[in-house]
């Protein structure tokens, strides 16, 4: 064997596990990024999918849609008009608990809307919202899921109680009235508050 071939025979080799070492470190880089960004919304894509595969494909897909929304913040002034709707909403939940759960899926709706949300579906807006308000996705769909039973009266008084809570949550995230909290504690911090917010709704 020649002394080039020698070289190419230990080259070879080489470059081919250099290769594969990157693309493991890009491939871990990427699954890091997915993680970081849609905290407990991986983990659901992950499990209700085709594989970890498929799943982070899904996710990046919904990173490149949401890139391509025009999403932009509200003025204040309807941020306040917002904020006013949503008090008189939640005024009336002692008199009418079901049409007040109602008016706030519609008021989440229409806020999503304004701030440039394709509001299409139900499952897309999950989709949408995951990309930059995944912590509180559950707290979306367990209000929603309320809502939905609360139409054909199968809600409890303390379901719908429960639902307000949630509504609020993506609601206060949506508009940005939390302003001097992270994001990333919206859902544990609203799930904390749970008990002392069920009074406020009232």
């Amino acid at each position: 064997m020649t002394t080039t071939e020698t070289l190419v025979a230990i080259i070879v080799p080489l470059a081919v596990i250099l290769i594969l070492i990157a693309a493991g470190v890009w491939l871990l880089t990427r699954r890091r990024h997915l993680r970081e960004r849609f905290g407990p919304e991986y983990d659901r894509a992950v499990g209700s999918g085709d594989g970890r595969m498929s799943a982070e494909r899904e996710l990046r897909s919904r990173e490149k849609r949401h890139q391509e929304l025009d999403i932009r913040p509200l003025p204040e002034k309807d941020r306040e008009r917002y904020a006013a709707e949503w008090q008189t909403t939640q005024g009336r939940f002692v008199d009418d608990p079901g049409r007040s759960v109602g008016e706030a899926d519609s008021l989440v709706t229409r806020l999503m809307k304004d701030m440039g949300y394709p509001t299409e579906g139900f499952e897309q807006r999950l989709k949408d919202l995951s990309v930059e308000h995944a912590r509180t996705l559950e707290h979306y769909r367990d209000a929603h899921g309320v809502r939905l039973r609360s139409a054909d009266g199968r809600a409890t008084t303390e379901e719908l109680r429960g639902a307000m809570v949630h509504y609020r949550a993506l609601f206060d995230e949506l508009l940005g009235s939390s302003a001097d909290s992270p994001r990333r504690e919206a859902h544990d911090d609203a799930r904390r508050d749970e008990g002392t917010e069920r009074s406020d709704a009232v």
